[in-house]
């Protein structure tokens, strides 16, 4: 069984992304609230995903496999009214990891998130973020993306 250890957070300033890699993302929720898991699809790129989440704050399971563009398109529609699109930049760290900032369209025009995964807890409690990176909202199921895709922006 994977697992995601993340923390993420608000972005207070926009750092420069001269140096990240972008990639359009649009991304869709078969599941709806009350479940005890997610299930998403995404379409990253030319590539396309089916995820597994799991509840949970900054520990929480997940499992991922690329799936044909095909299955994508025969499942896309039941995603209906649950979706969000952004703009993922990545990039790297002082300290050797990497962020992963999310500019939201649509409908959340104006969000930015950025998040940290990590390889322990322990490692992800302890981490100070730098000075662009805003409050912390890991533990704020509002900013999980299908509460996003669901409620809109806090």
């Amino acid at each position: 069984m994977g697992q995601e250890i993340e923390r993420k957070f608000l972005v207070r300033e926009m750092p420069d992304l001269a140096e990240a890699n972008s990639a359009a993302i649009r991304q869709g929720y078969l599941t709806t609230p009350g479940d005890s898991v997610e299930m998403r699809l995404r379409q990253k790129g030319a590539r396309y995903f089916l995820t597994l989440k799991g509840e949970g704050g900054i520990v929480r399971r997940e499992e991922e496999a690329e799936i044909p563009v095909a299955v994508f398109e025969t499942f896309w529609p039941a995603t209906e009214g649950r979706r969000v699109e952004k703009t993922r930049h990545t990039g790297a760290l002082a300290d050797g990891l990497f962020f992963e900032l999310d500019v939201f369209e649509g409908a959340l025009k104006g969000l930015k998130l950025v998040e940290v995964e990590f390889a322990n807890e322990t490692a992800a409690r302890n981490f100070s973020p730098p000075d662009w990176f805003g409050e912390d909202v890991s533990e704020d199921g509002r900013y999980k993306n299908r509460a996003l895709a669901i409620d809109g922006q806090p």
